[in-house]
């Protein structure tokens, strides 16, 4: 449908968008999921003969007030300035939008990332919805500490991937207050971490969103959620925003429980094309994290978990301060200074390798005769009692503090009398981070659940440690880049430019001294490009860029194969490690096409990245949960996205294909739980082994229908093809079978401002799992059955069936 009533236009990082001003409405999409604008825009022979106008919005203006055009942009950078058209960009295009990720009702942008982005696959290796793994291209973007993060996120123009270990919280995102997500590929501007790409997310404000929203949906599994957002231009120049989200989730699966609350909030000013934003939020949840179960309780009960308890808590506040001055017609000045203070608190139920002596009145670590050691140093006695069963549970807290400023400037002056874009920009980060770990040892009881006895661990084990852990940690990255785009001719543009990264890590260890390290990483990370227009309506492009990811805080303190630590939770000694490297080619085809039927769009395109001195978590063979951080050398992921949508006033379809391929290759050695492993407990990895965890083809399809003015319905379709176990590396264990997931929506406009709606997940109760591992079934006893675990597999299960329905009221 067209966008009806005044029309308001608002730009922001790379992504202009058109609302209506009547309340609330959803915001109306492309072929290629970005949203529509249309600007008054000089003709294009003038242009060339003079410095170039910007297009500006008429608002108000009759049709025939001036040229109409229609407009896409896509962002180039993390700052808040306005993007390249969309036909100058060197890469593949991928974004979702508002009325996208509402289509889903998910309280959580991983789904909409998920159904509507090719090469886009998430599991639950926590075992939480809301703190999915993001896999795009083979590379990850995930809440849990010690996996190795390949994507930076991006909201409102800031870095969200956490300080100490660079983690993403999903979670703290109030998803009704995201205006856009787009995936970035090729492009080192975004600085560390984007080895395959960037989430960009932008934010509402009360430019372009006006009106007010109340959202409620309840349904399976106890899951009841509520959402208000309003938004209000106040005097032509001021406008304010806020959003506010409750859920309340009980899982599928025992003592899964979760709370989330997150509010988002914006206060904006312009005039004369300058523009200044305060914006912040706040979000306070309690997350259950029930993990991987082995087969054989999934067998017996599909909500079954293993060990308890597992809980996260993630608290986070921050402000940032934006800003975008016009200073003439072709420079545009922006900055950003952001501030952000995150907690973490981790509650997790394991087996232990502690265990009485051969004098049964003691304690030992690891073997019968290697004392088990308390806070103060002295051999531990044993007071538990004979037919108990040890366990631990291990405690982390992490407490981050960042600042930051970046600025832009972008110029849009004629060179030799061809249109050019120049940007150039920087960026320092300041993040200061307290970790404390400990570990209390207790019993566990036959339903899995550990109990504490209030005896903690301290040093022990010869050579491992899994004593007490308080570290400080202080981050500091800088980054300057410059990108340009030069028109040759009309139809043909070329890009370059690149981004210097500098990075310096201070790791201050407050116990003693094993922890002490400073570690310095600089990488220039070029980037070049073009596209060609072939006909009006198809666009080629291709390109070539470099990225990279400095080891973490978490990585440089596990790092020593000597001395492992439980991975994610205790660090013991911090030899250096080498920053990862990943060097990308990218080229394919894009169009568009108006059809009677509707606006037809699609896509194809191939990509191979390398990555260089790639870093991966290694397993102790013997050791329950012991690791380290190593790289092992050369890793690759190549493949081919293809993508194809129509879209009209009745009917909204797309569907897509990826292919992925992605291996090691250099030989090395790891450890594992695999049946395969040898005597000592280590897998031999070859060249040309597949990389576990991710799967090779993605098939999604989705569709919309209006059967009348009022009344939707539609479905989406997931095929995800098996791959390789966690821990499988050597390609030897069978896969992890393929999955298919249906689902189903409605929604009914009763009145203009009431809208029902409803939706079935897993139509067919397909009983189907995201991510498979292998664990040590010598740890702990089947209880169901009295006997050993027989199967090596430990299995993330995802949801069965659920229903959901919710009523959603604009004004």
């Amino acid at each position: 449908m067209g966008v009806r009533g005044l029309v308001i236009i608002s730009v922001s990082t790379g992504m202009v968008v058109a609302t209506s001003a009547m309340a609330a409405q959803d915001e109306e999409t492309n072929i290629q999921n970005l949203p529509p604008v249309e600007v008054a825009a000089p003709p294009p022979a003038a242009a060339r003969r003079v410095a170039p106008a910007r297009p500006v919005a008429r608002v108000g203006a009759p049709g025939s007030a001036a040229p109409r055009t229609r407009l896409y942009v896509y962002p180039t950078s993390p700052g808040t300035g306005r993007g390249l058209d969309v036909d100058k960009v060197p890469s593949a295009i991928n974004a979702v939008d508002a009325s996208q990720i509402k289509r889903t009702n998910s309280p959580n942008i991983a789904d909409a990332l998920q159904q509507y982005v090719p090469g886009v696959s998430i599991n639950e290796v926590t075992g939480n919805p809301f703190q999915p793994d993001i896999q795009f291209r083979g590379y990850v973007a995930s809440p849990l500490a010690g996996t190795p993060q390949g994507l930076a996120v991006y909201q409102n123009g800031v870095r969200i991937n956490e300080a100490f270990s660079d983690i993403v919280n999903w979670d703290l995102i109030p998803t009704a207050a995201i205006r856009s997500a787009v995936v970035v590929t090729n492009n080192p501007a975004y600085g560390l971490n984007a080895l395959g790409g960037a989430i960009d997310l932008q934010m509402k404000n009360g430019f372009n969103y006006q009106g007010a929203e109340i959202d409620i949906m309840g349904g399976s599994f106890g899951r009841i959620q509520g959402s208000a957002q309003w938004g209000k231009q106040v005097d032509g120049n001021w406008s304010v925003y806020g959003a506010l989200e409750g859920i309340h989730d009980n899982g599928f699966r025992n003592f899964s429980s979760s709370d989330v609350r997150r509010f988002y909030g914006d206060v904006g000013y312009r005039f004369e094309g300058n523009e200044f934003h305060l914006n912040g939020g706040v979000a306070n949840n309690s997350l259950a994290g029930p993990s991987t179960v082995p087969a054989e309780l999934l067998q017996q009960y599909w909500g079954a978990t293993y060990t308890t308890p597992q809980t996260i808590s993630n608290k986070v506040a921050y402000l940032n301060l934006t800003g975008k001055v016009e200073a003439t017609p072709t420079w545009t000045f922006e900055g950003t200074a952001r501030l952000r203070r995150f907690k973490q608190s981790t509650v997790d139920g394991n087996p232990t390798d502690t265990l009485p002596c051969d004098d049964p009145s003691l304690l030992c670590f690891d073997d019968d005769d290697v004392p088990a050691f308390g806070l103060n140093g002295v051999q531990l006695a044993n007071t538990f009692g004979p037919g108990a069963i040890l366990s631990q549970i291990d405690r982390t807290s992490t407490r981050s503090t960042s600042f930051g400023v970046s600025g832009q400037a972008t110029n849009t002056d004629q060179v030799f009398g061809h249109d050019n874009r120049f940007v150039i920009g920087a960026s320092y980060d300041l993040s200061n981070t307290q970790f404390n770990g400990s570990t209390e040892l207790g019993t566990i009881g036959t339903n899995y659940v550990v109990t504490g006895s209030g005896i903690f661990l301290g040093q022990s084990g010869e050579p491992t440690s899994i004593g007490p852990v308080s570290l400080r940690t202080v981050n500091q990255y800088q980054g300057l880049y410059a990108l340009d785009t030069f028109n040759v001719t009309d139809r043909f543009a070329v890009s370059g430019g690149g981004r210097f990264n500098a990075a310096h890590i201070s790791l201050m260890d407050q116990l003693g001294t094993a922890l002490n390290g400073e570690h310095d990483f600089y990488r220039f990370n070029p980037i070049i490009g073009g596209t060609f227009k072939i006909t009006p309506e198809i666009t080629a492009y291709a390109g070539y860029s470099e990225a990279n990811r400095v080891p973490t805080p978490l990585e440089l303190g596990c790092a020593d194969p000597a001395r492992p630590c439980i991975i994610g939770q205790f660090l013991v000694a911090d030899p250096p490690l080498k920053q990862v490297v990943s060097k990308t080619v990218e080229a394919g085809f894009r169009g568009t096409k108006e059809l009677m039927i509707g606006s037809l769009g699609w896509k194809i395109g191939a990509f191979r990245a390398t990555n260089y001195d790639d870093i991966v978590a290694t397993p102790i063979p013997g050791l329950t949960g012991f690791g380290f951080f190593q790289n092992v050398g050369r890793t690759r992921r190549q493949g081919l996205e293809a993508e194809v949508s129509l879209k009209s006033n009745v009917l909204q379809f797309q569907a897509s294909y990826a292919f992925l391929d992605a291996r090691f290759l250099d030989a090395l050695t790891l450890g594992s739980d695999s049946p395969f492993a040898d005597a000592d407990g280590n897998i031999q990895v070859l060249p040309g082994n597949q990389i576990p965890r991710l799967p090779r083809h993605l098939i999604k399809a989705s569709v919309e229908y209006a059967v009348t003015d009022v009344w939707k319905v539609g479905g989406d379709a997931l095929f995800v093809s098996s791959q390789f176990f966690v821990g499988d590396e050597s390609n030897q264990f069978p896969q992890l079978p393929s999955y298919a997931v249906f689902n189903l929506h409605t929604s009914y406009r009763v009145t203009k401002n009431v809208q029902l709606y409803g939706r079935v997940n897993n139509i067919f109760d397909h009983r189907y799992s995201t991510l498979g591992t292998f664990f040590d079934r010598d740890a702990l006893p089947n209880f169901t059955n009295g006997a050993e675990f027989v199967d090596p597999r430990s299995l993330s299960p995802a949801r069965p069936r659920a229903f959901y329905a919710g009523m959603r009221v604009t004004f």
